[in-house]
């Protein structure tokens, strides 16, 4: 589907941004693939097999092989498919360059991602805040990383976009979901101009409008999932 002798293969579930990650890598490269929608409580055999370890979403699976998680993912659609899609490779060419966008997209894992699941998933409010506070942190600190990556260019990639920008863009519509839950801006205008313009630039990319959730729909599935867990929590405490 992908190209001559290409099957792909996309694992996923709406809305997770780890497979919207995945997907705007799938469109920068233009590539084909076949969406299969995964119920994550009772698992399918194809995603048990397809990832063992971890058992999680997405999985890609290229020519019957899977690769497992979102990062590593677009990596491997960057490298397996190189001359595919108008756009540049999201990798940079130069080896440090490169060392140096794998090191943000670690950053946006290990630092912006831990602290927005808890800003919403807390079990107390004083976690939820230390998460936003965390959270406004990792913020400033890309705000940094933007400044020094784009060169004043459009993108963390420069005038194209790169692999940071999908780790990042990614995230997009759940970053906009959790202002409205919490009533605070994260990628605000005053105290992070270039990313809530990047943000803005972003999600105008036609790939971008065509996989990002939408963000009230969002809204809408997080405040579900918020009452259920709140629901098993008093459920759990009665017994």
């Amino acid at each position: 589907m992908a190209g001559s002798g290409d099957e792909l293969m996309l694992l996923g579930k709406w809305p997770s941004p780890f497979v919207t990650r995945v997907e705007l890598a799938l469109g920068l490269k233009g590539l084909s693939y076949e969406y299969v929608k995964q119920d994550l409580v009772n698992k399918s055999e194809l995603l048990l097999a397809s990832n063992p370890v971890h058992k999680k979403i997405p999985v890609l699976i290229h020519n019957g092989k899977p690769v497992c998680e979102s990062s590593i993912i677009v990596q491997y659609i960057d490298e397996a498919f190189p001359d595919a899609g108008a756009g540049a490779a999201l990798l940079p060419a130069d080896p440090y360059e490169r060392a140096v966008a794998r090191f943000w997209v670690a950053y946006v894992d290990d630092k912006f991602v831990p602290a927005w699941v808890a800003t919403f998933r807390g079990k107390t409010e004083e976690e939820k805040a230390e998460g936003m506070k965390q959270l406004l942190a990792a913020v400033e600190t890309l705000e940094g990383a933007l400044k020094d990556c784009s060169k004043g260019k459009p993108f963390f990639g420069g005038d194209t976009v790169g692999i940071v920008d999908v780790a990042l863009g990614g995230l997009i519509s759940w970053v906009k979901a959790t202002e409205v839950l919490a009533g605070s801006k994260i990628f605000d205008e005053e105290k992070a101009p270039l990313l809530a313009a990047w943000a803005q630039r972003f999600g105008e990319l036609d790939v971008a409008e065509k996989v990002l959730p939408d963000v009230d729909g969002v809204v809408e599935f997080a405040k579900m999932r918020l009452a259920e867990a709140a629901a098993a929590a008093a459920a759990a405490s009665k017994n």
